[in-house]
């Protein structure tokens, strides 16, 4: 049986960690390095790096600080924040990424997505799915959560698995940084309609809302920010809880 993944995430903004609620009202947090090594020696199974306006700001990633960060951790680590183009992708890794997340440039070009997967190989392309609720159904959003792409997130998912996609990491904009539990009718539903590795984010407040998400067994990992960065939970004691709680990680 496969282990079910642990994975912080560092929205970086300006150099810094920093948290929001809805993708809104964000918070200065932390130095990334400094976290970054905290993570890494203290269970964390992979670790993402979003630098989360370079998507808005039409930039390129800040690879200074995403070397700093990669210099200091011996785990997985996943990349994204204005991947647009195969240069970005090979920028992105050889600053030391192990996977590279597509997000809004994957909307504009879909073909990335293949391109990178026929290069890199699908294990090094994640799909990074920023979704909302809008009038009952799920939409995808772009620029960091703040454009209406219309996209309908199921079809956008299997698209993204068919093009190559590795992985889908599901941020749910609705339950992101309000800590009442993970997106579980979203998760489901895209769950449903592919079969690569999923990753869910937004809405992780204590540790049974991790054991609730692995009951749903298309959930490969836990992605979270919030609850780790200010300690309210603490890696070893999650993992700890939910191998006694008869769920598969790596202690």
């Amino acid at each position: 049986m496969i282990s079910k993944r642990i994975i912080p995430c560092l929205d970086v903004m300006n150099g810094r960690v920093v948290k929001g609620v809805n993708f809104k009202n964000i918070q200065d947090m932390a130095d990334p390095v400094e976290m970054a090594r905290h993570y890494s020696e203290t269970g964390a199974d992979e670790l993402v790096f979003y630098d989360i306006t370079a998507s808005f700001e039409g930039r390129k990633l800040f690879t200074d600080v995403l070397r700093a960060v990669a210099s200091e951790i011996f785990i997985p680590l996943t990349v994204g924040g204005g991947i647009n183009s195969l240069e970005d992708f090979d920028m992105v890794l050889k600053s030391g990424a192990d996977k590279v997340s597509v997000n809004s440039g994957a909307i504009k070009d879909p073909m990335l997505i293949s391109s990178a997967a026929k290069r890199y190989g699908s294990q090094c392309v994640v799909l990074s799915m920023d979704v909302k609720r809008v009038n009952g159904k799920f939409h995808v959003f772009a620029k960091g959560g703040r454009i209406d792409t219309g996209i309908d997130a199921l079809e956008w998912a299997k698209m993204g698995e068919d093009l190559g996609a590795g992985e889908i990491v599901l941020n749910s904009i609705d339950t992101d940084g309000v800590r009442g539990g993970f997106d579980l009718p979203m998760l489901r539903a895209v769950g449903e309609i592919v079969s690569v590795p999923l990753i869910a984010s937004g809405g992780a407040g204590k540790m049974e809302d991790f054991l609730e998400l692995f009951k749903y067994d298309r959930i490969d990992a836990g992605l979270a920010a919030g609850v780790f960065h200010t300690k309210k939970i603490d890696i070893r004691d999650l993992k700890a809880y939910l191998r006694d709680n008869g769920v598969n990680v790596r202690i």
